[in-house]
């Protein structure tokens, strides 16, 4: 263990180095600047498609499994995990305050990245053997990019199976029985047969099973956060403008050792920030698109505008909620991390219920995330030996979920820290290189749209 795990650190070392970092912030931003802000500044029009999207009934949806509404819960299933709650609080105890600043900025160009996955999803989707529709960076780098990138759509299929069993089933396993063994002295290996059990339960119904779950569990669950986030920041509230300034002022400069945080400089807030940022929201890994592919409609823009959305809800709001109320806190100093630190910042601000609060969360939160990944990673190893390989895969991943709830969990977090970005990298240059499709089918989209509003009804 001890050599896999310098192996892995070398590894890690690596693939999230300054060409990663500003490959990841650097695509985002040129998708923005292409978009000419669009992400930003349509942000409303999102959320009223996301709204309209509920059903099926709309007449401009029609190829699909699942409502655009339900594709958008099951990509946030995936990525509203233990990134939220132990993800941004380690991101905090490495990098200090700062990195809260740095997540802010992934998910900000992020909205164009997520953006310009799911419309190329849609444009490139296929139906599969199974009679489902397929879609993602494999298919979209394969009918997008032609036979000569194939082998880059390949290379993607394969981390993102592999990558599956690390950030979308033991992280999140092992950072559930964690937290219910702590706050109910549950055991961590029953913790894992019941999420085994319930796991597989779901998994039979599919992906249109998998989206009702999202669909009812997720927003019911980041409302309830939300609101438990809300109320901490309140008890907190005088501490707030320290916060903040701590948030801007340390994303540039270093910070100092105190208590039981032994400083970091700007480079440790950029790089955790980041890292975490993207752990949490998924923009550029080219997970999101899988979901997205799923979606009952035929025009890639609208549900681009639905997708972008992910990246804002998971980041924007619900990070920076458990990232203030750590800070505000005033425990990220104590020496703990991980969902331990967001556990004791509620509890601080709540007593008696706090920590409850957190171990609800995360657990119901986790439980998703493996339902989402599980949906990734199907359809990652369906693209590489067809859909015979499904159940083998989904036996696999059933037997991983107990397995990764004992295993360590610094360990599980670096090898998923490490996937994460072999599994960027394909993806990214993939956007890049089709980017000139999203420009185009955004500046057709919205030029019809003011065309359609100019015209007079009668």
């Amino acid at each position: 263990m001890e050599a896999l795990t310098s192996f892995f650190s070398s590894l890690n070392s690596i693939v999230w180095g300054p060409v990663m970092l500003v490959l990841i912030l650097g695509t985002g931003l040129f998708l923005m600047l292409g978009l000419k802000l669009m992400p930003i500044l349509k942000l409303g029009t999102g959320f009223r498609l996301m709204w309209k999207g509920r059903s099926s009934s709309d007449k401009e949806q029609s190829s699909g499994e699942i409502s655009p509404f339900q594709a958008l819960m099951t990509a946030l299933s995936a990525t509203v995990g233990t990134g939220n709650i132990a993800g941004v609080a380690t991101a905090v105890f490495l990098g200090g305050p700062g990195a809260l600043f740095w997540m802010w900025c992934t998910a900000l160009v992020g909205m164009a990245t997520k953006y310009s996955e799911a419309v190329l999803a849609i444009k490139y989707r296929e139906v599969g053997k199974n009679g489902e529709h397929v879609g993602g960076p494999m298919y979209y780098i394969k009918n997008g990019l032609g036979k000569k990138w194939a082998w880059m759509g390949t290379v993607f299929a394969v981390f993102a199976s592999i990558a599956a069993f690390g950030i979308g089933n033991t992280v999140q396993a092992n950072s559930v029985a964690a937290v219910l063994e702590t706050n109910f002295s549950i055991p961590t290996w029953v913790s894992g047969l019941v999420i085994m059990v319930l796991v597989g339960a779901v998994l039979l119904g599919g992906v249109k099973r998998i989206g009702a779950v999202a669909g009812s569990l997720v927003p019911t669950m980041a409302i309830a956060y939300l609101v438990a986030g809300i109320a901490v920041l309140f008890v907190n509230a005088d501490a707030i403008p320290a916060a903040l300034d701590l948030v801007f002022t340390q994303a540039f400069t270093s910070t100092a050792a105190e208590g039981g945080f032994a400083g970091a400089a700007v480079w440790m807030a950029i790089r955790f920030g980041v890292a975490r940022g993207i752990f949490s929201n998924e923009a550029g890994l080219g997970s999101a698109p899988i979901a997205h592919a799923s979606a009952q409609t035929n025009d890639p823009v609208r549900q681009g505008l639905v997708a972008m959305l992910g990246t804002f809800i998971d980041t924007i709001i619900i990070c920076s909620i458990t990232g203030l109320a750590i800070i505000t806190s005033g425990l990220w100093t104590s020496g703990d991390s991980g969902a331990a630190l967001t556990s004791a910042a509620f509890a601080k601000a709540l007593p008696g219920v706090g920590n409850y609060i957190i171990a609800v969360a995360l657990s119901i939160f986790a439980f998703t995330t493996i339902l989402g990944w599980a949906l990734y990673g199907e359809r990652s190893i369906a693209y590489l030996f067809g859909v015979k390989a499904i159940t083998p895969y989904r036996i696999a991943w059933i037997i991983a979920i107990p397995a990764g709830a004992v295993l360590s969990l610094d360990f599980i977090w670096l090898v998923a820290d490490t996937l994460n970005a072999m599994m960027a990298l394909p993806n990214l240059i993939a956007l890049i290189l089709l980017s000139p499709v999203v420009f185009k089918l955004t500046r057709e989209y919205f030029s019809s749209d003011r065309k359609e509003a100019s015209v007079p009804t009668s």
